[in-house]
């Protein structure tokens, strides 16, 4: 009788934050830039250099831990992690181990089966690390401290995920929630959020965990999927072939759908962690707590009860929209500028997700702003433009955020309107095509789409289908 294997899995997700400076320095936070640009002697390392905590990644943690059901730490403090690695330039790390900042909360995802909470072990504030070039051509490695001292929080999670699709659903709620707060973009391609995952397998029904592995800097839903499912075989083939499962950290090599063993996993004790010295003690009082809970926003679960009882959009729409905080944002201003909410969620369920898939580009990627689309859905409501040429100058606006309204005119895209011009172009297309006007006269409705597509396409696409249709009932 084979046996029956339980997988259990915990993540450590490293969230950088959206400051626009460093956690303990000034200097700039930017993505990109040329190598060692955004650098001081804080963030290199440099011998009497002293940090300084930056207090908006304090909001920032803080908030995070309230919408994850936390117990805020009123008395934390930072520790040094030590190792020696070339992207530490400090050989050791900020981070927090012993009082970390936030502590013992959950949130709630929606599986197969039902709602599950997943716990949330810890949140810590910590500093991120620089980047290491591997140069094969000259064979040498190069070292880019751009990122080093980027501020992070990792939310630890506790041990309470069975599988890689509630996995997927945890990391979706985070990364809602962080969005919605404004805290961090969660750009996985750009490393902004990444996760570790702890995993282990177990005789289902077995109390005591198996031995774990770790698999580091995921940063693709695809992948760490991929990745859950492969280390779940590797530990569930070894355990059937009587061998052990050794602990350690491992990599995902998504090319070759394989993981590889990195180093053996160290605990606590081996990074020697002590108080820093250089950082004094973070010491919450009520006032700054009272203003963190009064900034926070309207989360998508109250976001989505609105939309129900506040605009006439079906439920899906409403999923789909409240699942990006931007184009929720997006919806909202430009049923503002007074816009039907119906044909706005039209105009985002539609072409919007149309060319996002297109461009496999994120919500978070559009540009174009709230009262642009107001403009474009006027347009077509007045009909000074049809809906064939207000899908045309809609994936200009998408690319490019033009006024609507000024490339219409500029183009000369604006709908005829002339009755003499309709009628002339009308009575055009039926002397051309006589067949059609038979096949019609004969009972052929679709005959009357030809003319009607014959007479826009001389009309360039200009004329009001509704106009030319009628006209054509009537000459016909």
């Amino acid at each position: 009788m084979s046996i029956e294997y339980e997988t259990v899995i915990g993540l450590e997700v490293h969230v950088e934050l959206a400051t626009k400076t460093k956690i303990f320095c000034g200097c700039s936070t930017a993505f990109g830039g040329s190598p060692n640009a955004h650098t001081c002697p804080v963030c290199t390392g440099m011998p009497g250099s002293l940090p300084v905590l930056n207090r908006k990644v304090l909001e920032y943690a803080v908030s995070v831990g309230l919408a994850a059901n936390c117990s805020i730490t009123r008395f934390s403090r930072f520790d040094r992690k030590n190792y020696f690695y070339p992207d530490n330039p400090q050989n050791y790390q900020i981070s927090q181990l012993y009082l970390p900042i936030c502590r013992d909360g959950w949130v709630e995802i929606d599986t197969a089966s039902g709602t599950k909470k997943i716990g949330i072990h810890e949140i810590h504030m910590e500093e991120d690390a620089g980047k290491l070039i591997h140069d094969e051509w000259d064979d040498v490695s190069l070292v880019d401290y751009n990122r080093s001292g980027v501020p992070l929080i990792e939310i630890v999670s506790e041990p309470d995920m069975r599988d890689a699709d509630e996995v997927i659903a945890y990391l979706e709620k985070l990364r809602l929630i962080l969005q919605y707060l404004g805290v961090s973009d969660c750009k996985l391609q750009e490393g902004s959020m990444r996760a570790d995952v702890n995993l282990s397998v177990r005789r289902k029904g077995q109390e005591e965990y198996g031995t774990r592995t770790e698999m580091k800097n995921l940063n693709s839903f695809r992948a760490i999927s991929r990745a859950i499912e492969g280390e779940k075989n590797r530990q569930i083939d070894l355990l059937s072939e009587g061998k052990e499962v050794i602990q350690e950290t491992r990599r995902w090599d998504d090319g070759k759908e394989t993981s590889y063993a990195m180093r053996s996993k160290e605990d606590a004790q081996d990074y020697r962690y002590f108080p820093d010295p250089d950082l004094a003690p973070v010491v919450i009082g009520d006032e700054f707590l009272r203003q963190i809970k009064s900034r926070q926003p309207e989360f998508r679960t109250e976001k989505m009860k609105r939309y129900k009882e506040e605009y006439e959009i079906p439920d899906y729409d409403i999923e789909i929209i409240t699942a990006s905080k931007h184009m929720a944002d997006l919806f909202e201003a430009t049923v503002a500028l007074g816009s039907q909410p119906k044909k706005v969620s039209n105009w985002l369920m539609g072409e919007t997700l149309r060319l996002l898939k297109e461009r496999e580009a994120d919500p978070e990627d559009i540009r174009f702003s709230p009262e642009h689309l107001a403009k474009l859905i006027g347009l077509v409501e007045r009909k000074d433009v049809n809906s064939t040429v207000a899908k045309e100058v809609f994936e200009v606006m998408f690319q490019e955020d033009v006024d609507p309204e000024e490339y219409v005119q500029k183009k000369g895209l604006m709908t005829v309107s002339d009755e003499g011009a309709l009628r002339k172009a009308v009575e055009e297309a039926i002397a051309a095509n006589p067949q059609s006007v038979s096949d019609y006269r004969n009972g052929k409705e679709k005959a009357l789409g030809f003319l009607v597509g014959q007479t826009m396409k001389a009309m360039k696409g200009k004329a009001d289908p509704g106009a030319v249709n009628r006209l054509l009932k009537e000459l016909l």
